[in-house]
């Protein structure tokens, strides 16, 4: 039996409700959740491989952004309803027109592209959803970045998407005009 002092902090255990409404999510931040059709989906935990694909994707990309005053971009805990769901992309952009003015809250509006880095719990038939979620909510390009295969998916509508590998080249088409980076840099 452990005593108080060998024993580690407790962990953060799933919340009893186990359902609740969009307003009782948003109202409560919780973190390390995303809410679907009224239920919790826990979140993986983020690897080092995911944090360092992320960092690079929010360092190239935020650099074209901040320099062409494109909009702004968002990372991992900020919150985007996207119809009966609330979401958390790994990177986020939403252009000048579209952002909130109500910046202590999550956003009202899908982002115009929206990043996904494939963890290693996810499921592929999950995340194609999810994808297909931001794209039916509004959201104009879709990245979805595998870290094993070192791939990026790229959605522009439930129809039309393209595979990438490190021998290509990754551009922010007409979403993130200007934007433009080989693939095999978001895996450095």
């Amino acid at each position: 039996m452990l005593n108080s002092q060998t024993n580690p902090e407790p962990i953060q255990e799933m919340p009893a409700q186990h359902t609740m409404t969009m307003e009782e999510f948003l109202e409560n931040d919780l973190e390390g959740y995303e809410y679907v059709k009224g239920e919790l989906v826990p979140m993986a935990a983020a690897s080092i491989a995911h944090d360092e694909i992320g960092s690079n994707v929010h360092l190239l990309l935020g650099l074209c952004v901040r320099e062409k005053q494109l909009g702004r971009l968002y990372i991992a805990e900020t919150t985007f309803q996207l119809g009966d769901r609330v979401v958390k992309p790994d990177v986020a952009f939403v252009s000048t027109d579209r952002l909130s003015e109500d910046k202590h809250k999550g956003s009202p509006v899908a982002p115009d592209l929206a990043i996904e880095i494939v963890s290693p719990t996810d499921k592929h038939y999950d995340v194609t959803r999810k994808a297909f979620a931001y794209l039916k909510a509004g959201t104009r390009l879709v990245w979805v970045i595998e870290p094993v295969a070192k791939t990026l998916r790229v959605y522009r509508s439930e129809t039309d998407f393209t595979l990438l590998t490190c021998e290509d080249m990754l551009t922010g088409e007409d979403v993130v005009e200007g934007f433009a980076c080989p693939v095999a840099q978001l895996f450095e």
